[in-house]
């Protein structure tokens, strides 16, 4: 059975936020906790909602850190998101097939739909969930029923695609086919322990799913 929707996660899977992810934690966790945090350290808190992030770090001073952090993040933003090879083309081919498209991701809508717009991805996806719009985020199930809801579609003709491992657990959880990409800054075997149903070393390998 092909696939009618495909569901994307947002940052490491359609556009390339590393840097000024990576760039905003290290602002962050320099001012609260100066010289203690390495590039390497960031990489355990790029996925969950920063609140889970940071609140894992100071039960009193979370709040005040997530600002911090996406003071930074924002001002930096259209300086440092950067296209991953070959996304937008996938995206267009899957569009012309007449498939649904909807990104869920972790961030908060108003600074999701910002990288879209600017990676000139926005027009192709009808549907955006984002940490604002659900009670529990991604690795729960959740934001990937949510955004199925909104579009009318079945859990045998779903795929949710991502770089980090509660992009599948999420998929997983919701019952639809998951998918993992080659580009993502996590530890390869560790995400493939969580056993996607596709390991995508290109996104236009999505494309004949939709088939």
């Amino acid at each position: 059975m092909s696939i009618k929707t495909f569901l994307f996660d947002l940052d490491g899977t359609l556009i390339n936020t590393n840097d000024l992810i990576i760039a905003s934690f290290m602002h962050t966790l320099e001012r609260y906790y100066p010289g203690q945090y390495t590039e390497k350290d960031v990489l355990d808190f790029m996925g969950p909602p920063l609140v889970d992030s940071f609140k894992a770090l100071d039960g009193e001073r979370y709040e005040e850190m997530v600002q911090t952090y996406r003071t930074h993040n924002l001002d930096h933003h259209d300086t440092l998101v950067t296209p991953f090879v070959g996304v937008k083309e996938a995206v267009i081919a899957l569009h012309e097939k007449g498939v649904q498209l909807a990104v869920v991701t972790t961030k908060m809508k108003e600074t999701a739909i910002r990288g879209l717009r600017l990676m000139g991805l926005e027009e192709y996806f009808s549907v955006v969930i984002a940490l604002d719009d659900v009670t529990n985020a991604k690795p729960d199930p959740e934001p990937v029923l949510k955004a199925m809801e909104a579009l009318g579609a079945t859990t045998d003709e779903t795929i949710m695609v991502g770089d980090n491992m509660h992009d599948i657990e999420s998929g997983k959880r919701a019952g639809v086919k998951t998918a993992c990409v080659s580009w993502t800054i996590k530890d390869q075997t560790y995400l493939k322990s969580y056993a996607p149903d596709y390991w995508l070393e290109d996104m236009s390998e999505l494309v004949p799913l939709a088939d």
